[in-house]
């Protein structure tokens, strides 16, 4: 008897293992690629973000798996989530995921990263047609129903040009960042408009706030490797940092400094998957900023960049902690 109820709460528990544990693996990518971003400047070398490449490569593919398994035992589960008003924008986090690990192995094999570039940018572009069809098909949404999780689309494009601009894929990179930049601007303005003139979030939405700072943060990176010209050795001139990259990376400290006002209220929070919104968009700010130092030569942004980097070491620590008790006490995976 024991044994059966065993099995079903292990059966129960895999039918409701959420599409947002791919989060997990955008933190850890982020925070692979900020390793990376501050390896030379901080004299860090290759192997901290070398070993959280393996890490990160690890959570995406034990992570798939169950997701797959549940895929193949609890379809309607699957489809449940689709269906589902916040949930649907997580499902792009498995091409983003896809694409980070792209950008993370160019330093280690071309043809790796040029995979993982072709697989992540096809799905990519096959999930923000089926997402935003959603949006605008026959369904209807209301305005409660709206986050900031709808940025994860839009983010998903502009992360595109990353890696597909020094693979020499340039249109279509330039493709990708419109359409991300776009979606972004229509969505900012929705968002606002829903957290200023309706209900304040859910509590295990408070999190997703801090993703307004993605967009801006990742489109910099992103423009910077579609315009900028390569360093040079010895340069001793900024290079690169033309005024559309100032705008964006001034946006995505305004979006910081707007979110930082709320993090004390989330932190006292009960702990939710939805926490890991809180990694990748320190990431991309951590790994901007140190791109920032490097392309215009700047001590105090070198500053910021390590003070980002401690900040996000300590954030991706404390929630691989807490998620894994989170596991352990079955709280994770059970139903809403």
């Amino acid at each position: 008897m024991s044994t059966q109820v065993e099995a079903s709460a292990e059966h129960n528990r895999l039918e409701h293992f959420p599409i947002t544990f791919y989060a997990t693996t955008m933190g850890l990518g982020g925070f692979t690629l900020a390793l990376r971003a501050a390896a030379k400047p901080l004299g860090l070398g290759p192997v901290p973000y070398q070993v959280m490449f393996v890490v990160t490569a690890a959570a995406f593919v034990l992570i798939s798996l169950f997701y797959l398994l549940k895929a193949l035992k609890h379809p309607k589960a699957v489809s449940g989530e689709w269906h589902h008003p916040v949930r649907l924008s997580f499902f792009p986090t498995i091409a983003i995921s896809l694409l980070l690990l792209s950008i993370i192995a160019m330093t280690v094999s071309t043809p790796l990263a040029l995979s993982l570039w072709l697989i992540g940018t096809t799905l990519q572009g096959l999930m923000t047609l089926a997402v935003v069809t959603n949006w605008i098909g026959t369904r209807s949404f209301q305005h409660g129903q709206l986050n900031p999780a709808w940025f994860i689309p839009a983010v998903g494009n502009v992360i595109v040009p990353v890696a597909g601009a020094q693979l020499g894929f340039t249109e279509i990179s330039w493709l990708f960042f419109s359409a991300g930049m776009i979606f972004w601007m229509i969505l900012l303005t929705l968002v606002f408009n829903r957290l200023v003139f309706h209900d304040p979030l859910p509590g295990k939405l408070q999190p997703t706030l801090v993703i307004m700072i993605a967009p801006p943060a990742v489109a910099f990176i992103a423009w910077l490797r579609l315009t900028a010209e390569p360093i040079l050795p010895g340069a001793t001139e900024a290079l690169g940092v033309d005024p559309f990259a100032h705008i964006l990376l001034s946006l995505a400290y305004v979006f910081a400094a707007l979110v930082a006002v709320q993090v004390p209220r989330i932190l006292r929070l009960p702990f939710a998957m939805s926490f890991w919104a809180l990694s990748f968009p320190l990431a991309a700010l951590t790994i901007a900023t140190f791109l920032h130092a490097e392309y215009a030569h700047s001590d105090a942004h070198m500053r910021i960049g390590t003070a980002f980097l401690v900040m996000l070491a300590l954030l991706i620590a404390g929630l691989v902690v807490r998620t894994l008790i989170g596991i352990m006490r079955g709280e994770i995976c059970q139903p809403e």
